[in-house]
C-alpha cells in the first residue's frame, strides 16, 4: 500500500521549515515508528517516523529544501521489502570493493563525522557496516584520524552538524564554511531585535549563597530518596525565590504587545537551555504551584530532551519571564539580553569564594553576581532594583518563601 510522507502539521507561529537529515533512503528497511527525517523550524527539530514496516520509495524534498506544513515529502510502500542499511547496492559494493561494504545511511554518517571506514567493525551481511556500527563506534570514543594526504576540500567540507573543529596538518591555514542552521539564524535575529527594539537597561546585584548552599548540603540526600532520584540543585531555589518576587513587581512579570502593557497573572519562567543545536528555553508552568522538586525534575527532563533534540513547540511557547545560568560554564559576571516580548531576564552567575565585610568584619563567604536586564519602556528602575532586592532576600533566607515575608 502506497503512503504519503507529510511534514508535520506546523503552528501558526511557524511559517516552514527546512529538511536537515534522512535516516533513511529509497530501498532502505523501515520498521514502524523509526525515524526516518529530521525538520528543522525557527524553534525545534521535528521528527518524521515511518507510518509502517516498509520502504521509502521515493525522496521529494531533498536535504537543505523548504517544506511547508502537511507538504509531501517522500512516497512509502507499506509492506514492502527493502534492503538493511548495511546492505550496499551492488553496483556501489563492486565499485568500493570487498573491503568497504557501507551502507548510504553509515557512510553519510562516516562522511560527516570524518572517520575511517576501515577502523569500523561491520556486522551487517556479509561484514557490511550498518548505520548502528558508525553510532556505536562514535559512542565507544574511537577516532579514527582522517588520513593526511586527503585533499584540503574534503577536510572543509561543511557538514550539516554545527561542529567547527578542523585537525590539519602543522602550517596549513584552513578555513571551514557551515552554514548556519535555521535554529541559529533565528536565534541570532531574535537576539538583535530585542537589542534593536527595547530600551534594554541591567541592573546587577550579588547574593550570598551560604544559606543555600548549607540547606541544599543539609537536605540533599533526603531529598533525593524522598523524591525518587531527584537531585536538589540551586535553579529551583532561583525559580522559587523569582516566582514571590515576580508576584510582588507585577511589570516584571509583564510583557509589551504594541501599544499595550500586558500583565500576566501567572508566573511561566522560561529557563535557558544550551544544546548543540543552540540556545533554547523551554518553558516552566504555573511555577507558584510547583515544589522545588517538580522545579527540578522538570529542568532535569527538558536538558536531557534539549540534548536528545526532542524539545516540542509546546514546550517554548509562552513564558513571562525567563531564567539564564551562564555560571555552569564559570561566567562571573555577564548582561543577558531579553527574550521578547518578555519585560526582563535574570542572568545567574558562578558561585566565588569573596572576602566580605559582615558586621565590621572580613568574612570569606560564597558570593554570586545576579543581573536583571529590562525593558525600560515597561519597569522602571526603582522596580528592578527592589526586584532585584527582593530576589537577593529570600535567597539569603530562604525561610522567606515558606512563610511568604
Amino acid at each position: 500500500m502506497s503512503i504519503e510522507i507529510k511534514a508535520p502539521t506546523f503552528p501558526e507561529s511557524v511559517a516552514d521549515g527546512t529538511v536537515t537529515t534522512w535516516h533513511k533512503q529509497p530501498g532502505e528497511a523501515c520498521a514502524a515508528d523509526e525515524l526516518i527525517v529530521d525538520i528543522e523550524t525557527d524553534k525545534v527539530v521535528l521528527e518524521v517516523v515511518a507510518p509502517a514496516d516498509g520502504v521509502i520509495t521515493a525522496i521529494l524534498k531533498g536535504e537543505g529544501e523548504t517544506v511547508l506544513s502537511d507538504e509531501v515529502i517522500a512516497q512509502f510502500e507499506a509492506g514492502a521489502a527493502g534492503t538493511s542499511a548495511g546492505a550496499a547496492p551492488a553496483a556501489e559494493a563492486a565499485a568500493a570493493g570487498d573491503a568497504d561494504k557501507v551502507g548510504p545511511a553509515a557512510r553519510k554518517l562516516i562522511d560527516e563525522n570524518n572517520l575511517d571506514a576501515s577502523q569500523i567493525a561491520g556486522t551487517g551481511k556479509g561484514g557490511g557496516i550498518t548505520k548502528e556500527d558508525v553510532q556505536n563506534f562514535i559512542k565507544s570514543g574511537a577516532k579514527a584520524p582522517v588520513a593526511a594526504a586527503a585533499p584540503v576540500a574534503a577536510a572543509v567540507k561543511a557538514a550539516p552538524a554545527p561542529t567547527v573543529a578542523v585537525s590539519v596538518a602543522a602550517g596549513e591555514r584552513v578555513e571551514k564554511r557551515v552554514p548556519m542552521t535555521r535554529l541559529r539564524a533565528t536565534i541570532a535575529k531574535r537576539l538583535v531585535e530585542a537589542q534593536q527594539n527595547a530600551a534594554m537597561l541591567t541592573t546587577y546585584n550579588e547574593v550570598n549563597m551560604k544559606p543555600v548552599m548549607e540547606l541544599r548540603k543539609q537536605y540533599k540526600d533526603l531529598f533525593e530518596k524522598v523524591h525518587g532520584g531527584t537531585r536538589l540543585g540551586f535553579m529551583s531555589f532561583f525559580v522559587k525565590a523569582a516566582t514571590e518576587a515576580l508576584k510582588r513587581f507585577p511589570a516584571v512579570n509583564a510583557s509589551i504587545d504594541g501599544n499595550d502593557m500586558v500583565y500576566h497573572g501567572y508566573q511561566d519562567i522560561g529557563v535557558a537551555v544550551s544544546t548543540e543545536r543552540g540556545l533554547m528555553v523551554p518553558v516552566l508552568r504555573d511555577t507558584d504551584s510547583m515544589s522545588l522538586a517538580d522545579v527540578e525534575s522538570t529542568i532535569a527532563d527538558f536538558g536531557k530532551r534539549g540534548r536528545d533534540g526532542k524539545l516540542g513547540l509546546n514546550d517554548m511557547q509562552g513564558g513571562t519571564f525567563t531564567i539564564t545560568n551562564g555560571g555552569v560554564f564559570g561566567s562571573l559576571m555577564s548582561t543577558p539580553i531579553l527574550n521578547p516580548p518578555q519585560t526582563a531576564i535574570l542572568g545567574m552567575h558562578k558561585i566565588q569564594e569573596r572576602p566580605m565585610a559582615v558586621n565590621g568584619q572580613v568574612v570569606i563567604l560564597p558570593m554570586m553576581y545576579l543581573a536583571l536586564s529590562y525593558d525600560h519602556r515597561m519597569i522602571d528602575g526603582k522596580e528592578a532594583v527592589q526586584f532585584l532586592v527582593t530576589l537577593k532576600d529570600l535567597l539569603e533566607d530562604p525561610a522567606r518563601m515558606l512563610l511568604d515575608v
